[in-house]
């Protein structure tokens, strides 16, 4: 079981003058289980609440959504209790999920933070750069966890071979599924390409330097496919595309690193690596000195002699129960979650650099009146906002960092 959890109240009872960290194991603010709401309970909500009730270390205290028949209905399913707003439970709860539509985000979690709840936020975390630096800011202060639902940084496949893929050079992602008439507050980028922008993040670890980017709108006003062109200050590039309008679903990543090379599928959560055999990588094989007889059976033999494939064996997990488990171990021991508040907010980062090129492109050349996901005659939108000050925090995660002056 999942113990010694801090009370929501907790943050605001001590004496000692500050707030106390996220998972202090003083008893005076340990409760034997996690008090969890999930704030809204549609689709994804849903989910969450379902896998919560049945996780030992947690307590599923309340479902939050404004529409009285679905909250009713997730509450008979779980056991949870059914409430119209989230503001009902401060002081009830130790921890929320957020899973409200994207562009209440920002609400919804600043309100919970600043009654010194944590919050697990779905991505992206907030719809802009702004609002997402003042999230995370907030939770700071607060000192309480900010999590962002980056889910597949817990996908087996992804977690099987994300640690041997050291120093990336090239990503090639794709990630396409039928329209679900769902998420239609946001683009494809926020809804879909955000999930390979963090992983391709977490990947590189280093600042984007220059984005390219187009996409067109079929169904609304928002983009539906897109194509994104990222370049890392390592010298990694990553392309990026995504489509909510295809008929043929995938959610697959490849990644080349000077030893290995990797396939990763995360519909089907698994993965595949490929590693040059030692001579190869060190230039002490010659292809050119090989006879036909040797050339022929290297041929029938290439991945299991000079390009040696094997399927990594990945440990079957739900993502989001371990998502949710990792919350709540941030929370009980004070560590940070795998993917803070601070990761949201860089993806965010550079999703709006794709949404501008998105914007700013010109379907006719450099004299076109064409411009936009809509390839109409309409006028560049401004430029996304950027922070105060040289444009970014201080803090070690920021992926587009500039320097003053």
């Amino acid at each position: 079981m999942l113990g010694g959890y801090r009370t929501a109240s907790g943050l605001h009872r001590r004496s000692t003058g500050r707030e106390a960290r996220p998972g202090s194991r003083s008893a005076e603010g340990r409760v034997s289980r996690l008090r969890l709401a999930v704030v809204g309970v549609g689709h994804l909500g849903r989910i969450h609440a379902r896998l919560a009730a049945k996780i030992p270390g947690i307590a599923l205290a309340a479902v939050v959504d404004s529409r009285p028949e679905i909250r009713e209905a997730v509450a008979a399913e779980t056991g949870a209790r059914p409430v119209a707003d989230c503001i009902d439970l401060i002081g009830e709860i130790d921890a929320a999920v957020v899973a409200t539509p994207t562009f209440t985000h920002f609400r919804v979690a600043s309100e919970l933070i600043r009654a010194g709840v944590h919050v697990l936020v779905e991505k992206p975390i907030t719809p802009s750069l702004i609002e997402a630096e003042e999230l995370v800011q907030l939770a700071r202060r607060r000192q309480v966890v900010l999590q962002v639902g980056h889910v597949e940084r817990f996908n087996p496949g992804f977690v099987s071979v994300q640690g041997r893929l050291a120093d990336p050079k090239f990503i090639e992602a794709r990630r396409q599924s039928s329209f679900t008439f769902r998420s239609t507050d946001v683009g494809v980028v926020m809804d879909l390409m955000i999930h390979d922008i963090d992983a391709a993040l977490a990947l590189v670890q280093s600042p984007v330097t220059a984005v390219e980017a187009l996409g067109v709108s079929v169904m609304g006003d928002h983009e539906d496919m897109a194509s994104a062109r990222l370049q890392f200050a390592s010298g990694a590039v990553a392309n990026l595309t995504a489509s909510r309008t295809s008929y043929a679903p995938a959610r697959t990543m490849h990644v080349f690193t000077p030893r290995r090379f990797a396939s990763i599928d995360f519909a089907a959560r698994k993965a595949t690596l490929v590693e040059p055999r030692t001579d190869l990588l060190q230039r002490g094989f010659s292809i050119a000195q090989l006879d036909e007889p040797a050339r022929s059976l290297l041929r029938e033999q290439l991945f299991q002699e000079l390009l040696v494939k094997q399927d990594v064996a990945a440990v079957e997990t739900n993502a989001i129960e371990q998502e949710l488990l990792d919350f709540a171990q941030a929370i009980k021991t004070g560590s940070a979650p795998r993917v803070t508040g601070a990761h949201g907010r860089d993806a965010v980062a550079v999703a709006e650099r794709v949404l501008e090129c998105i914007r700013r492109h010109a379907w006719d050349g450099a004299d076109s009146r064409r411009v936009g996901p809509l390839a109409a005659p309409i006028s560049p939108s401004p430029i996304a906002a950027t922070l105060p000050g040289d444009g970014w925090s201080g803090d070690e995660t920021v992926v587009l960092r500039r320097k003053a002056g």
